[in-house]
């Protein structure tokens, strides 16, 4: 087995650190993660007892939407922690980048070490998602390894579309440990109030793009037993995005009708006290984990459709899509579910079992290494 030098620009557990945690449980004796800033995706590697450093003093001010002025301002913190990375590196058989920002470090230590490179890209490379400068950057560094994994089609075809090298890519989906989503939970404390109302659940960080908001506007065209939680913190600045939600909690007087329940451990339990599961990016989704959990919940599913919801249901039978940004559709999906809870019930039924299929983490991880057998 490959030893594997990972690198994750984030301390906090999101989407993309969730995947890198299942793929380094597999390497635990032959690896290390670095990251690049502190935080609770540490703690939970440490708990898997996978080795891991955190290997800058502050995050590197750079983000998607930054510039030319910004990126070069941010060569400062880049070119130190790439030496770091490169010192280490020349103890593994690659580099592992996770993310973008890590990815730029990578490339350069990967250069500066002689250690080839990989990528996994859970990321479109999009004007919605990326500015112009760093989607060139992206490219640009990408190009350079010997791997790049990218986490559904549509996250392959963006990058081709932005100038990557196809013969590079291959495309692994996000796999999954079945057991916790097939046990038995208790319920979960924080939704007493709820108790007798229809629950929608909404999972995922607090984020325009993630577009919480159009659950909300479409919560004032539901019957008024239809309730939401939404599960999930602000990262990267978003605080203005969640006083904007506040705002509309009062404009629609949803106040004994929404939750916000921000950061929660027992993702699992509640999704199970969800009567449906709604997923509402208004931009294309690179994977959708929150969509494949539910699924895997047996919980009814309403996806947004762009990007690689897509990819991940078969509409009318394994699930539902909604135009990206139309409350009123969701709304009356929502409604659908409620009043045709059989239906609902029969196909979340079908989709747990066709995703307990697709999403097998063995899978995913066999896949994986035998990409890197084959290009390194």
């Amino acid at each position: 087995m490959k030893r594997l030098l990972f690198l994750d620009q984030t301390g906090k557990s999101g989407g993309a650190e969730l995947c890198l945690l299942d793929i380094a449980r597999a390497y635990r004796d032959s690896c290390l993660v670095g990251l690049f800033e502190d935080g609770d995706f540490r703690e939970r590697l440490e708990q898997e007892q996978i080795p891991v450093q955190v290997l800058a003093k502050k995050s590197i001010a750079v983000r998607k939407s930054s510039g030319a002025i910004a990126g070069f301002l941010g060569l400062g913190q880049l070119i130190p922690l790439a030496m770091r990375v490169a010192t280490l590196g020349r103890s593994y058989d690659a580099i592992y980048a996770n993310t973008q920002k890590a990815l730029v470090v990578g490339a350069i230590a990967s250069a500066l070490s002689n250690r080839p490179l990989v990528y996994h890209l859970h990321d479109i490379l999009s004007p919605e998602h990326f500015s112009k400068t760093n989607r060139r950057l992206a490219i640009l560094m990408a190009n350079r390894a010997k791997l790049v994994i990218a986490n559904s089609q549509a996250s392959r075809t963006a990058f081709i579309e932005a100038g990557g090298n196809p013969d590079l890519v291959e495309v692994v989906y996000n796999g999954f440990a079945l057991e916790p989503y097939q046990t038995d939970v208790r319920s979960p404390i924080g939704l007493e109030e709820l108790e007798g109302r229809f629950v929608v659940g909404h999972f995922s960080r607090l984020s325009p793009w993630k577009g919480q908001h159009v659950l909300l506007e479409a919560l004032q065209y539901c019957d008024e037993s239809v309730s939401a939680i939404f599960v999930g913190d602000a990262l990267f600045g978003e605080q203005d995005y969640v006083q904007q939600l506040q705002n509309q909690v009062q404009q629609f007087q949803l106040h004994d009708r929404v939750k916000f329940l921000g950061f929660r451990n027992d993702v699992t339990a509640l999704m199970k006290s969800c009567d449906v599961i709604a997923h509402t990016s208004i931009a294309a989704e690179p994977f959708g984990r929150v969509i494949v959990e539910a699924m895997l919940c047996g919980i009814p599913t309403i996806a947004a459709k762009a990007g690689a919801a897509t990819e991940l249901i078969d509409p009318g039978a394994t699930g539902w899509f909604t135009s990206p940004g139309d409350a009123k559709e969701l709304a009356r999906v929502i409604e659908h579910c409620r009043q045709n809870s059989t239906e609902a019930a029969r196909i979340a039924a079908k989709a747990q079992h066709q995703a307990s299929q697709k999403f097998r983490l063995t899978e995913t991880n066999a896949q994986i290494q035998q990409h890197l057998q084959a290009r390194l």
